[in-house]
């Protein structure tokens, strides 16, 4: 069922003049809900005592806002008073009037799918997600979290996609020129938006609708994107500050390109990265025991969730992002919630060092992959690895070396790799290798075969290995062991944890559950992973 929505450009604090014109326009038209997609409020700098009164007023209810409206983040800074409000009420400033937040993917109760950037590129934010809700601005890696979003009915963004203006016909003379920025092309390519919002000061523009390319991906259709940013309230020009339309999520891409419709204007910034093919899936962490047939996993849809519910996909709007160490081109590199070992396990490390190695795009296995992801997230898979062993090395010496485990099953939903240093006289002694084969063989699970299967792509079943690194060898050498599990196998999900658990003899921190830090304690673990690890994080360079 369609959705009537309407959309605003810059409000820059006349809210008692947009709210009651959007209050007439309700009663004849009853909106799903508004968004507003540039500034709510006026710049502090050039605020007037008028402005900081409606803000208040605002802030007290008494404006109305006369249905659910959504605002975004712009360029301008809040008001102190408006973040006070945020920070004290979930995001709601009044009633009906909710922050849609910095990066945000979020579903309406009608089912619109809305994903957001806000604020402007920081190219000073270069160690991960900037953490601060509230300020204008945004870093390249809020970008690449967002492309995990799968896709959007509706992208805002306070920026343009570089080369949105390529093969237009549409006149366009701005008192300024927007910014554009390749990290939200990217998204625009990726999440195949069917509605792209951004503001353009006094100057309205709506780009002809263009389609994107037909693929397995899409069944063959034309995804279509309509570019439309507005110009602010007021404007001198009384150029259009105001958008109405009508959405149906549920509707159907075009089996062939629109009339008066382009090809895409944009291409991907990352040349060797073609847009993912996200398919769904559920929760990585949770070791279920149901089963299904053991074949071939390719293009096969997986679970009931979608990878912005996923909580190994950064889409999802409630992953840990402060756990989140190092992102790559294809994989990324975060700390294990509720890890095996302490800080005090490894005495030259100070840290737990328990990392996990996953891949950007949502699926269950490597070998489920089309062959350039596939290989592309296996080498970087393998370089966080080697770069892990070289942090090992400058850190504790010959004292530690490490191992790497990997569940390989078409029933979990996201494929992942997980880390973990242990004493280098383990390792020697062959007690490593011994305990992997005594505790499956008091499972009654198939035996290791000392095996390299690379990315997994031969492998038709499912599957367990152990990646073991001496450090006496070079940090890329690995020793590896595989079981093939078949269908009559009832295999658990934290087998290799529970191996190591016993190695370590942390028997009781067997499960992740019970091994619960504060968030304090997470940042502390992370800043000491990071200071450690920072010569050696490649994505850096």
């Amino acid at each position: 069922m369609a959705s009537k929505i309407v959309v605003i450009g810059d409000v820059n604090g006349h809210f008692a003049a947009v709210f009651q014109k959007l209050a007439a326009l309700h009663a004849k038209n009853s909106f799903a809900f508004a968004l507003i997609v540039g500034n709510l409020f006026a710049h502090p700098a050039s605020s007037t005592p008028e402005d900081e009164s409606s803000v208040q007023s605002l802030v007290q209810g008494k404006i109305n806002v006369p249905f659910t409206t959504y605002f975004a983040l712009g360029s301008n800074p809040f008001p102190q008073s408006i973040i006070e409000k945020l920070e004290s009420s979930e995001e709601e400033v009044c009633q009906n009037l909710f922050f849609l937040g910095k990066r945000t993917t979020m579903k309406t109760s009608e089912g619109i799918r809305i994903v957001a950037l806000g604020g402007q590129l920081d190219p000073n934010i270069i160690a991960g997600a900037s953490k601060d809700k509230y300020p204008p601005y945004y870093g390249e890696t809020d970008a690449k979290i967002l492309r995990g979003a799968t896709s959007a009915d509706i992208l805002v963004t306070g920026q343009w996609p570089a080369g949105i203006r390529k093969r237009s016909k549409v006149e366009f003379k701005p008192d300024m020129e927007p910014q554009t920025q390749e990290c939200i092309a990217d998204l625009d390519i990726i999440l195949k938006p069917r509605y792209h919002f951004s503001t353009s000061g006094n100057t309205f523009f709506e780009r002809e609708p263009f389609f994107h390319a037909p693929s397995e991906e899409t069944d063959g259709l034309y995804p279509v994107t309509r570019f439309i940013s507005l110009a602010a309230y007021g404007n001198p020009s009384k150029q259009k500050w105001i958008y109405a339309f009508s959405l149906d999520p549920t509707s159907s891409n075009p089996v062939t390109a629109p009339s008066g419709s382009t090809s895409s204007p944009l291409s991907l910034s990352d040349k060797k990265r073609t847009a993912p093919a996200y398919r769904q899936s559920g929760l990585v962490y949770e070791d279920n025991h149901s089963r299904r047939p053991n074949k071939r996993r390719r293009g096969e849809n997986r679970g009931p969730l979608t990878a912005a519910e996923c909580f190994f996909c950064l889409a999802n709007e409630n992953v840990a992002t402060h756990l989140v160490t190092s992102i790559g081109d294809n994989a990324y590199m975060t700390t294990a919630k509720g890890p095996l070992p302490t800080s005090h396990t490894f005495p030259k490390l100070g840290f737990p060092c328990h990392l996990l190695i996953i891949p950007l795009e949502h699926l269950p296995t490597l070998g489920s992959m089309e062959e350039e992801d596939r290989h592309a997230t296996y080498t970087e898979m393998q370089k966080y690895r080697t770069s892990m062993n070289s942090m090992l090395h400058s850190v504790g010496g010959a004292e530690y070396g490490s191992v790497t485990w990997e569940v390989s099953k078409s029933s979990l939903p996201h494929t992942h790799w997980q880390y973990l240093p242990v004493p280098v006289d383990l390792i020697q002694k062959g007690l490593v290798e011994a305990a992997f084969k005594a505790l499956g063989e008091n499972l009654h699970y198939p035996a290791f075969k000392k095996e390299d299967v690379g990315d997994g792509f031969e492998e038709t079943g499912d599957f367990f290995r152990v990646l073991i690194w001496d450090p006496k060898d070079p940090v890329e050498r690995l020793t590896s062991f595989v079981m093939r599990i078949d269908e009559s196998i009832r295999f658990h999900n934290q087998f290799g944890r529970e191996v190591l658990a016993k190695l370590l003899r942390l028997d009781n921190r067997v499960d992740w559950h019970n091994c619960g830090q504060t968030q304090e304690e997470e940042e502390q673990n992370v800043a000491d992973f990071k200071a450690a690890f920072k010569e050696f994080d490649f994505t850096a360079e």
